[in-house]
């Protein structure tokens, strides 16, 4: 007995004995930081650890003598290591690489120049994706605004009761202070500026890239507040996409869109068509339509060619046809009489080609030659003043970009201009024109070390009426640590005058008088953030905060006479804007939630009567919950509250909370989205008449805050 009782006991020991420990130390390659969140899994035994806030990973009661472990995490490179058992008193270190920019699903930025990764980039980018632009095509599919509206910093504001025009103000500034591109190539500009946002339907889309703060050194004049890029959507080898929506709001909005794309070694393409058509509503019943009447088509080809592995052709045509009217409802659906006689309208047509030719020399050298032009047709009608006027827009350019260890460089030449040309008989006062620049550039991002990067640029422009520009640009990025990332940056913008503003209304046309004596508006802006990203107990959290001031010199001021006329001036004193964002986002499996909160201080210091830049709200709070039920089924729901605005008089108006909710449901190729925004139904036209005036010619107050109150939609996707 003695005897099998002894055995036991060595066989148990024996056991025990042989059950071993792993453990090691995970760290960046590059940066040598510890990595937190970081899965090591033993592949024997399919058993998985995470690295702890120090980079540590320990795998206990391990019987094998030879195991196998691979190190796995969101934008580093997996790696397999082969460990016999038991291990050497020495604590082994894995070090991580950081993925290179090579899979379709990473966000590489074209807007930077240098077709980097987002996280690589000194200069700060925020990418609206391809997730968040399909989501906005079930949400609104007739145009971005929305969508540009949910982002921090940024405040979509409606220009006009009648025609529905509206601005995207960035960090407190009017929305002329921001460049709008498409695929890096101007796309508004002049008298073609107006309803920029909202002639861009989101399905056509890929990303939308924006960068806050100066950044007339990218791309040229007109980046004081900041710019859009807007990339349009390529064919993937062997991955053809089809898709049609349909939807109907309660606003009497119906949208038909088209999706069609398809690519082989030699040739791709797509094929973008679509068209709204929107009924006039007066939600207030006031007899003035708080929606306009609006019929719009798009159409939008693309032929990509490859005649080998190194080059690329691209050839596109656009074409914009839009009729928006508003004004009078009796107007609009039965026609005039003596007493019933106001509106607005405006017919426009857009055509648009473009080009791009890229050639990859080599690994490290790659030559682009790209141009575009836009002829532009508008038709403005209304109850007093017609117009019809013409313009020519182009932008052409030739970039040279070579990769060097530690540099991304690039230079490049560009030229363009516009034409501008009203037809006769005309009772405006604007003068045809014919303006261009030619600009030179050059850029260097420098990899200082594995933690610090430095962008600098420098632009030349020549204006041909207002005369040479410098513009030097500073981004720096530093990594503190593989949670923490600081970047800070700094530049030199300018605006050239123009003498069509968004928010003058068209009947006033007659009135303006253009100023030939104004200098162009230059401007001084900085930024600074710091980002936090982190995996804390399976929360994927990251926290930004951002500071921004932009300071804008001889900034140009319309002033009404006595007698109704409307002129221009160079201010002698600046008009400044200041302030920061918070940004958190946090997901657990398939919870989303975001909050945002944006402070902005703006002034325009040459009017001391009303110092307080109009219609720039100084608090904004937005938050987000999403969650994902199922993979067929999605929630959302966001709120987003807007503080205390000035007004040109100096007056205040109410903070007013907006609200909205979705639903996603997935059956089998169709995507259905049950959207609802406004859910509180908040209207600015509850709180005060924005009509007075005679019925003949009405006047409007500015608009602060919705007026076409609660709508609902229902859209459907269908992949074919």
């Amino acid at each position: 007995m003695r005897a099998v009782l002894l055995s036991l006991i060595l066989f148990c020991y024996s056991v025990v004995a042989a059950q071993y420990k792993f453990s090691c130390l995970v760290k960046d390659a590059g940066t040598k930081e510890p990595l937190q969140g970081v899965t090591a899994t033993i592949k024997e035994i399919s058993r998985s650890a995470t690295s702890d806030v120090y980079g540590q990973v320990r795998h206990d009661n391990i019987t094998a003598h030879t195991i196998t472990v691979g190190f796995s995490m969101v934008g580093y490179e997996e790696q397999t290591i082969t460990v016999s058992l038991p291990q050497a008193d020495t604590l082994r270190v894995i070090y991580l690489h950081r993925l290179e920019a090579k899979t379709e699903e990473e966000v590489i930025i074209s807007s930077s120049r240098t077709n980097s990764r987002i996280e690589d980039l000194p200069t700060k980018i925020e990418v609206l994706g391809s997730e968040e632009v399909a989501e906005e095509n079930g949400i609104k599919p007739g145009n971005i605004a929305s969508l540009l509206g949910d982002i921090a910093g940024i405040q979509i504001q409606q220009t006009n009761a009648a025609t529905g025009n509206a601005d995207a103000r960035i960090q407190g500034l009017p929305g002329k202070y921001s460049q709008v591109l498409r695929d890096g190539m101007p796309l508004f500009g002049g008298y073609s500026g107006s309803f920029s946002i909202l002639q861009i339907p989101p399905l056509d889309l890929k990303q939308i890239e924006i960068i806050k703060g100066s950044s007339s050194t990218l791309f040229g004049g007109g980046a004081i507040a900041g710019l859009l890029n807007l990339v349009s959507k390529s064919p993937r080898l062997n991955s053809p996409e089809r898709s049609i929506t349909l939807n109907q709001s309660t606003l009497k909005e119906s949208n038909l869109n088209l999706f069609l794309s398809g690519r082989n070694k030699k040739a791709g393409y797509t094929l973008f068509a679509g068209g709204t058509y929107q009924r006039a509503v007066d939600v207030n019943k006031d007899g003035f339509s708080d929606v306009p009447d609006l019929k719009t088509a798009f159409f939008h080809p693309r032929l990509f060619i490859y005649p080998n592995e190194k080059q690329t052709i691209t050839l596109g045509y656009n074409l914009t046809y839009e009729d928006r009217n508003g004004g009078d409802m009796q107007v609009l659906h039965h026609g005039k009489d003596n007493t019933h006689r106001f509106f607005i309208q405006n017919r426009s047509l857009r055509n648009t080609a473009d080009a791009v030719w890229e050639s990859r020399l080599n690994k490290t050298d790659r030559l682009t030659v790209k141009g575009t032009a836009s002829f532009f047709n508008r038709d403005i009608s209304t109850n007093v003043f017609g117009m019809k006027a013409k313009q020519l827009s182009y932008f052409s350019e030739i970039s040279y970009f070579k990769k060097l260890p530690r540099h991304n460089m690039v230079a490049g030449i560009n030229f363009s201009g516009e034409h501008f040309n009203k037809k006769l008989p005309d009772s405006t006062r604007f003068n045809n024109y014919d303006q261009n620049t030619m600009g030179v550039f050059v850029q260097d991002d420098w990899k200082v070390s594995e933690k610090f990067i430095a962008e600098a640029g420098m632009r030349f422009d020549h204006h041909n009426v207002y005369g040479n520009f410098l513009l030097p640009r500073v981004s720096l990025l530093y990594r503190i640590s593989p949670a923490f990332t600081t970047r800070l940056g700094g530049g030199l913008g300018y605006k050239i005058p123009s003498q069509f503003v968004n928010d003058i209304d068209e009947r006033e046309y007659p009135a303006i008088i253009p100023n030939n004596n104004l200098t162009a508006e230059r401007s001084t802006g900085v930024n600074w953030d710091i980002n936090f990203k982190k995996v804390i107990h399976d929360w994927h959290l990251t926290i930004n905060q951002m500071f921004y001031i932009t300071d804008i010199t001889r900034p140009v001021v319309d002033v009404r006479a006595t007698n109704g006329t409307i002129g221009f001036y160079n201010a002698a004193k600046p008009l400044n804007t200041k302030g920061f964002e918070t940004y958190m986002a946090a997901t657990h499996g398939d919870l989303e939630i975001y909050f945002g909160y944006t402070y902005t201080y703006s002034r325009q210091l040459y009017d001391a009567i009303h110092p307080n830049v109009s219609l720039s709200a100084r608090n904004k709070f937005a938050t987000v919950i999403a969650y994902e039920f199922s993979p067929h089924f999605r929630a959302g729901v966001e709120a987003a509250y807007t503080g205390k605005q000035y007004l040109d008089d100096g007056s205040k108006t109410p903070g007013y909370l907006f609200a909205a909710a979705m639903v996603r449901c997935d059956i089998k190729s169709v995507a259905l989205v049950l959207n609802c925004e406004n859910l509180f139904d908040y209207r600015q036209t509850r709180k005060e008449s924005i009509v007075y005036g005679p019925v003949a010619n009405p006047l409007f107050k500015q608009i602060w805050a919705p007026i076409d109150g609660r709508v609902v939609n229902l859209s459907a996707r269908i992949n074919f």
